[in-house]
């Protein structure tokens, strides 16, 4: 099947190039578009009435989600499977997202874990990041995720409703982003909560970027009004859970705000630094 391509990474879109595309006789277009239909709906009112526009609004590609080898084949009118028609799932293992080996937050989630299964309901809010991947297999530590931010705020609501113990898991980037108005707060109506702030040293996720809070988390913390004896540093290590248990345990029982910041480097930018110093 024949077909032009056309790749569009700028806004406002290139009207001529579109409109050339049309000109050399095509008939319908396909918008492949991540997220939101943006282009899609920009094109309706570009495009000649002859011509029929395909995409996430018009259901040839799923309105939610992200999109996939399938759908996308199946958008094109080919089959869903290869041209072998082999059933991938058959032969390649699916192999869900999960956090490095070695992670920090793996011993992070794997205390607070042991700690929360001694409370009858405990709520942990999670929030946008590596770290959300505690969600799923094998920790499950996380009962929601709405919004970079949103972990504390609902953690101070619900713990306003009566919600005991009401923590919220949100990583060093994030709370610098978005958690410090949030644990301000807190502060302001001395909420029964405990914010863990899951401290990389990096913006983990999206490449390992400077993360703006970098050896000033405390310092925030007891900026915003946090009493300086309930802002606590552990390092997620195996042999430090006991250690990390405790204060966990010490501060769910403390009836205020409660930061605890569990540090310890990507494991991602750490093997990067090794690198880089080997080649000095």
């Amino acid at each position: 099947m024949g077909c032009s391509l056309l790749k569009i990474t700028q806004y406002p879109l290139p009207v001529k190039l579109i409109s050339q595309m049309v000109a050399d006789g095509a008939r319908e277009v396909l918008v492949i578009e991540e997220g939101q239909p943006v282009v899609e709906e920009l094109l309706r009112g570009l495009l000649p009435s002859h011509v029929q526009l395909n995409g996430r609004l018009t259901g040839s590609l799923p309105r939610m989600g992200e999109l996939t080898p399938d759908c996308v084949r199946l958008a094109l009118g080919l089959p869903a499977n290869n041209a072998l028609d082999v059933d991938t799932k058959q032969v390649v293992s699916p192999r869900p997202p999960a956090l490095c080996m070695g992670c920090g937050h793996r011993d992070m989630y794997a205390a607070l874990n042991e700690v929360a299964r001694e409370y009858p309901s405990p709520r942990i809010f999670g929030d946008i990041g590596c770290y959300t991947l505690g969600a799923l297999s094998p920790f499950h530590a996380l009962h929601s995720t709405v919004e970079m931010g949103a972990s504390v705020t609902m953690a101070k609501g619900a713990a306003d409703a009566g919600q005991f113990p009401s923590i919220a898991v949100i990583g060093d980037s994030t709370f610098t982003h978005s958690g410090i108005t949030g644990l301000l707060d807190c502060v302001n109506s001395n909420a029964n909560v405990v914010v863990l702030i899951s401290d990389n040293l990096t913006t983990g996720m999206t490449g390992g970027q400077d993360s703006a809070g970098t050896g000033r988390l405390e310092q925030i913390c007891t900026g915003v009004g946090v009493l300086p004896e309930h802002v606590r540093v552990v390092v997620p290590l195996p042999k430090n859970m006991e250690e990390i248990k405790q204060v966990l345990r010490d501060e769910i029982e403390y009836n205020g705000v409660s930061v605890v910041i569990a540090r310890r480097e990507c494991i991602q930018t750490l093997k990067r630094h090794l690198r880089e110093q080997k080649k000095q």
